[in-house]
């Protein structure tokens, strides 16, 4: 008796945590490359230089930073891939208004102007930490890549039975061939500027396996030098919260 078994997803699969495995390794090893060069330097002598041994911690601190982000956003992704989400009813509104609040000051830093549209009293049916998370992620990015004295629109609004977010910007934009990977984990469209905005390369993954997790779904539409649009789809009817 012969017994065929089609192994091509399980390949797939391999591949793509072969490949993770492969980035995680290379975005460990640059900032630890950069500490451990950083501290034998100071250890042999540099420490006594109180100028450059400042600018050496000054670093060495920077580099702890961004592994702390990595490891961070590492978590985040593989607590939204291990289990389906944990809804409650939450105010979508409330959410929104404390991310924008939240990010405000950032986004006045570089004379970028928040725009914010949401039916008042609304509620939504999914996990709020996940959701905030999302929020964080996209209009985080939308100020970094925003110029100065741009504009970064968030909006949110009932579609049957569904619930649409939408994150515009001003900003650079994304070019043609870089949209089908944008969501991918460590996918970065400018690797120095996500590097220098302290970016992982993960924020985007992260935003799409929630989304999904969710039985929803998010897209991107965009025109180098004419901004982008990130709308997410969330398959949760969207009420009315008692007065």
């Amino acid at each position: 008796m012969l017994l065929l078994k089609d192994v091509s997803e399980l390949r797939r699969l391999e591949t793509i945590r072969r490949d993770f495995v492969a980035n995680v390794s290379h975005e460990l090893r640059t900032p630890l490359t950069s500490i451990r060069a950083m501290a034998e330097t100071l250890q042999e002598g540099a420490i006594h230089d109180e100028e450059v041994a400042e600018r050496f911690v000054l670093i060495i601190q920077q580099e702890v930073e961004r592994l702390t982000r990595l490891l961070e956003d590492l978590l985040v992704l593989s607590h939204a891939e291990s289990k389906p989400p944990e809804r409650v009813q939450f105010a979508l509104h409330e959410q929104i208004k404390k991310v924008v609040e939240r990010l405000r000051p950032q986004a006045e830093k570089v004379n970028v102007t928040l725009h914010v549209s949401i039916p008042p009293r609304l509620i939504v049916k999914a996990n709020p930490d996940q959701i905030e998370q999302v929020l964080i992620n996209l209009v985080d990015n939308a100020i970094k890549y925003t110029s100065e004295n741009g504009n970064v629109y968030l909006v949110a609004e009932s579609i049957a039975d569904n619930v649409r977010i939408r994150v515009s910007d001003s900003g650079v934009g994304i070019m043609s061939q870089d949209l089908p990977r944008i969501f991918e984990r460590f996918y970065r469209v400018d690797k120095a500027r996500s590097r220098h905005s302290g970016g992982t390369g993960l924020g985007l993954a992260i935003v799409k396996n929630i989304v999904e997790m969710h039985g929803g779904m998010v897209t991107v539409e965009s025109e180098y030098g004419h901004g982008s649009t990130f709308t997410v789809l969330l398959p949760n009817p969207l009420e009315a919260v008692p007065s």
